[in-house]
This record gives C-alpha cells, sequence and structure tokens, in this order.
C-alpha cells in the first residue's frame, strides 16, 4: 500500500502567475496542476521532499514524512504580497508559495 499526495493549485483574487505548475517530488517530476484544480498522486510511504515549478519560477523545497494509507494535502499559489513578489524577479525560488494544506 502507499500513501497519496493531494496538491491543489487555488488563490482566492487576482494571481498574476497562473499557468500550470509542474510537481517535483524527490528531484523528479512526477505531474503537473492548472489553476483552480486538484492532483493526487500516488506516492510511497516514507520520507520525501516536494517543490513546485513554473518556468524559472518554483517553490521553496519542503520536506514531509508520509504513512502507509495517509493522504497528505498542499496548497499551491503564484499569489504573492508586492514585496516577495518584486523580490522574485531576482530571487526566482521566492516566486511560488507552497504550504500544507
Amino acid at each position: 500500500m502507499s500513501a497519496t499526495l493531494k496538491l491543489t493549485h487555488k488563490a482566492i483574487g487576482v494571481e498574476v502567475r497562473r499557468g500550470t505548475f509542474d510537481v517535483v517530488v524527490d528531484r523528479e517530476r512526477v505531474g503537473s496542476v492548472e489553476m483552480n484544480d486538484t492532483i493526487e498522486i500516488p506516492i510511497e510511504a516514507g520520507h520525501h521532499t516536494l517543490q513546485v515549478r513554473n518556468g524559472r519560477n518554483l517553490s521553496r523545497t519542503l520536506t514531509f514524512d508520509a504513512a502507509e494509507g495517509q493522504v497528505i494535502a498542499f496548497r499551491c499559489t503564484g499569489k504573492r504580497f508586492l514585496p516577495i513578489f518584486l523580490v522574485s524577479f531576482v530571487v526566482p525560488r521566492l516566486a511560488l508559495s507552497l504550504r500544507p494544506a
């Protein structure tokens, strides 16, 4: 049996970076998630890393542990506060937000 990674791409209000986000688990692309959509990906139980990318824009890398049969949920968005949005043009890893749901 495996665990499930559930990722939702949703923003409240206007989102400037609205494209499709690539989902990267343990440094491998495992799928993509569209704006206002949710994707569920089966993963092995254990320790994992997660990141979302859109071209040169990316999120910080999060780590998580998954147990057998567990559903691990995260939410991602391209919406950022103005100061972080502006800095993200120089530091692309600040462009996208990824957090536990």
